[in-house]
């Protein structure tokens, strides 16, 4: 059957405005959608791209692109767009490129990256996104472990590609440059390409993605996902962010990275909506804000550590008006900074929560706006079976009992649920096992059904018979007007097994001191349970971070091995046992 009724049916919900009806129809639509028989073949880009939004709003813009430095500004309409991206799947396929071979895109926010996505999914390409800011050696461990056909790259990463092709002993079918290049063919011989493309025979379960992890726990895996779970899937995703057709909206987020995928590319594209791009060198916060107001963006999702810089702006100076949704993916988001979104736009920033193995399973959709609890994530997407399971597999029915978040296989596969670790059987076995998929990571439900996320499986601490997740820790640190950043870690303790540690970032106002750790202890007693009050505070001025910013938790962990081995403690380092003046409070 075709999905293309399914598509159109998820652009009607989106345009219901009364949000009990649209919840209501929500359900159902993913009800038939999980139960729906799949077609044995499915190009998303000739089917729905050009067979429907192409045919149907040809002339309404798709992509609207701007450079923050420069002020550029390149517009493009649905039709304009599958053009392009026609022209170089025609030039690519010229130089032996053929369906299955995989094409790595090392581009920054330019419209190149749209066009050449969509000529990977219509010509049955394997993408393999790839971030601009990588090094050199994690562009030869890329190329060692998947051999590229095609690559393009804007120019000044070129010679890094080059070293690291040479070091990997690979040799490319074809090396396209954003500029020039000797060596490489300039992206602009492509206009002498036609503006129409036959599409591939594309079967519905054949790997179109690879997307690298970012290596928070370890070394990147290789994500393989389908023609169906990331054109299909993501409409889970559009669903819970909200995305009207016709709608503007903005994502910050770097191509390179699976967040790039959801929601500057499938989300909107599928739903008939216009995606924007704002590219920059180094973020200018107000900038980027103004430019969000100036585009009257109508739905905007940024991580956690921009909105923390956001609302720390006068937000006043900014016409928000066309605003109606706002987005958080990432890492959970603290309650204070949404609510300082809220009073300056009138919109409450609404957590999700995804995986680069998934798309969208768990969030606060549209209609959850005046209802939500803030720091938590939501509920699961009817895409989804989403289940809490403990250390041996049993479902999780008790509420606040931490447990394993899995996706349960045995009622249906939710489409948006990846295929493989690519050539890793034994990572793809260890993921998937007794009909569940672990995700790796913890969270906890409580008496109402909301979701609050506990952190990594492999993040949580253990001390004494007690588990603390890292985030509630950390959001009561950042709380305090001196923290700017905190991520917490057990430190190794022969007692209590692990010590709550906090790692924290201050203000441009504040100095580490032994009285403001008296200070931060004083505050989490205040807020947190006895078990979870950190008891080790360090100062530092950065944390270890992955390219798509998240902490690297795992090197932190790793730290304090290694300092509790040679008995070493740092400058700013400050224990709760060595102050007396927090004797008489909680043990």
């Amino acid at each position: 059957m075709s999905l293309v009724s399914f598509y159109r049916e998820a652009m009607e919900l989106n345009t219901i405005q009364d949000m009990q009806q649209r919840e209501t129809a929500a359900k159902a639509f993913f009800e038939k959608l999980n139960q729906a028989a799949l077609p044995e073949q499915f190009n998303w880009a000739s089917e729905i791209f050009e067979g429907m939004h192409v045919k149907e709003r040809g002339d309404q813009l798709a992509l609207i692109w701007t450079d923050l430095e420069t002020d550029a500004e390149r517009r493009f309409t649905y039709r304009e767009l599958a053009a392009s991206g026609n022209q170089f799947l025609n030039f690519i396929r010229n130089k032996g490129v053929e369906k299955g071979n995989n094409l790595y895109m090392l581009t920054p926010i330019v419209p190149e990256t749209w066009f050449a996505s969509f000529a990977g999914i219509k010509g049955g390409l394997i993408s393999v996104p790839t971030a601009t800011s990588m090094t050199e050696r994690e562009i030869q461990f890329r190329f060692e472990a998947y051999p590229p056909d095609v690559i393009v790259a804007f120019e000044g990463l070129t010679d890094l590609v080059d070293d690291a092709l040479k070091k990997a002993g690979c040799t490319p079918k074809a090396k396209v440059v954003l500029g020039e290049k000797d060596g490489w063919t300039s992206y602009c011989a492509i206009d002498d390409e036609s503006t129409t493309a036959e599409p591939a025979a594309v079967g519905k379960d054949d790997v179109l993605f690879c997307f690298f992890t970012s290596g928070t726990t370890g070394l990147p895996k290789r994500v393989g996902h389908s023609a169906i779970s990331y054109p299909v899937g993501h409409l889970s995703t559009a669903v819970i962010q909200g995305l009207e057709p016709g709608g503007v909206h903005h994502n910050l987020s770097a191509p390179g990275w699976a967040k790039w995928a959801w929601s500057s590319f499938f989300a909107p594209f599928n739903l008939g909506a216009t995606a924007t791009g704002f590219n920059f060198g180094v973020l200018n916060v107000e900038k980027y804000v103004a430019t969000v107001a100036k585009y009257k963006v109508n739905s905007f999702c940024a991580p956690p550590t921009a909105w923390r810089a956001f609302v720390g702006l006068d937000l006043s100076q900014f016409d928000f008006s066309a605003m109606k949704y706002s987005l958080s993916a990432g890492e959970p988001l603290n309650p204070e900074v949404i609510d300082q979104w809220r009073k300056a736009t009138g919109t409450e920033i609404r957590d999700f929560y995804g995986q680069t193995e998934s798309t969208a399973m768990i969030g606060n959709p549209p209609w959850m706006e005046g209802r939500m609890r803030f720091g938590s994530f939501g509920y699961p997407s009817p895409m989804y079976d989403v289940i809490l399971v403990d250390d041996e597999g049993n479902a999780i029915s008790i509420p606040d009992e931490p447990g394993h978040i899995v996706v349960r296989l045995n009622n249906w596969r939710a489409m948006g649920l990846f295929q493989e670790y690519i050539d890793d059987s034994e990572r793809t076995e260890s993921a998937f096992r007794n009909n569940l998929y672990y995700t790796g990571d913890k969270a906890s439900f409580d008496k109402d059904g909301y979701w609050w996320f506990v952190g990594r499986s492999d993040d949580v601490i253990k001390s004494s018979d007690y588990r603390v997740g890292p985030f509630e820790v950390e959001s009561a640190l950042v709380e305090h007007e001196a923290v700017v950043e905190a991520a917490v870690v057990g430190s190794p303790d022969p007692k209590r097994y692990q010590l709550v540690k906090a790692y924290v970032i201050l203000g441009r106002n504040f100095q580490p001191s032994r009285e403001l750790a008296l200070e931060l202890f004083k505050h989490t007693i205040d807020v947190l349970a006895k078990f979870k009050i950190p008891r080790i505070i360090e100062f530092v001025e950065e944390l270890p971070k992955t390219i798509s910013g998240k902490i690297r938790r795992i090197e932190l962990r790793a730290s304090e091995v290694k300092k509790k081995e040679a008995e070493t403690v740092s400058p700013h380092e400050y224990f709760y046992h060595e102050f007396p003046e927090l004797s008489s409070k909680k043990k």
